[in-house]
């Protein structure tokens, strides 16, 4: 599909599936590879930088900013360093005279219940016909009331379209006019393993990173370039957090690319879980940071 036909698409569906072109910010490249190998990475103003230069160069009218925080994130294990870079971000929209706001979100333990490419496509679809983990419908509400308040729109309701359907609709319209099938099956693995618990407890933390690595060992990521990626690989959490969880009990359910991908998983099991007999409530984070242009 051409730039325009994504933008015809954009206005007759209201919605549209597209990746950054090589045209777009072509420089980010260059300097991130400078960032690589001068150990800079993490440099905050590098971090603002790199992602608002392509953000501002598509012209959008407002940005919605979603920054995770926790083991998880991709850089933010903090609080205080994504509040930091939220706000150099924003600083940056409004420079440019793009009003831009960010949300701060938790992501020390996992969104929603699964964690692999098939498996959050499905969690997702569940959340557009009106379902869903509730932390994933938070979050997705969220940053629609967001960019609905910088369109002025603030007197729509995101949650209602949820509910009675209309997102699903649109979701299954931007489908078809891709060339895509909405009802076509996704991916299963032949093989699932089911880990069960050790003892007897509440769940208290489950940690995002573990679970993250879990999935890729599994065979949802790749070690290397030419590495193969599977669809169908995994994670499904079984048991949410304050949930009371018996010896025994159906915990995890880990799909593998093939059965020699649970190799090594069992090693990830004290990362995976942590059961005690106290429990103790998840931290989450929202914050907007908004500055006016100019």
């Amino acid at each position: 599909m051409s730039t325009e036909d994504y933008l015809s698409q954009l206005s007759s569906v209201g919605a549209v599936v597209c990746a950054a072109g090589d045209r777009l910010a072509p420089a980010d490249k260059k300097l991130y590879a400078l960032r690589d190998v001068t150990s800079t990475v993490e440099s905050i103003p590098l971090i603002a930088s790199s992602i608002m230069s392509k953000k501002l160069a598509e012209g959008a009218g407002g940005l919605v900013l979603d920054v995770k925080v926790g083991s998880g994130g991709a850089f933010m294990k903090d609080l205080d360093t994504a509040r930091r870079l939220a706000e150099t971000m924003v600083r940056l929209g409004s420079a440019h005279s793009v009003p831009t706001v960010a949300v701060l979100s938790d992501m020390s333990t996992p969104l929603g219940r699964t964690a692999g490419h098939a498996l959050e496509v499905t969690e997702s679809v569940e959340v557009l016909a009106g379902g869903g983990p509730s932390d994933v419908v938070e979050l997705t509400v969220t940053l629609a009331r967001e960019m609905l308040a910088l369109a002025g729109l603030s007197d729509v309701d995101p949650a209602k379209a949820l509910a009675d359907g209309r997102a699903m609709d649109v979701w299954r319209r931007m489908i078809t006019a891709q060339g895509g099938d909405p009802s076509a099956a996704l991916p299963e693995a032949p093989e699932k393993h089911v880990v069960t618990a050790s003892a007897d407890g509440v769940v208290t933390r489950m940690d995002a990173y573990a679970v993250g690595v879990a999935a890729w060992r599994l065979g949802a990521g790749r070690a290397r370039k030419e590495d193969p990626v599977s669809a169908s690989a995994g994670v499904v959490m079984m048991r949410n957090l304050g949930i009371r969880c018996g010896l025994g009990m159906r915990f995890l359910n880990c799909i593998p690319r093939k059965f020699r991908g649970l190799r090594g998983l069992w090693k990830l099991s004290r990362m995976l879980l942590i059961l005690v007999r106290s429990m103790f409530p998840r931290l989450l984070y929202w914050g907007g940071y908004a500055v006016s242009p100019g």
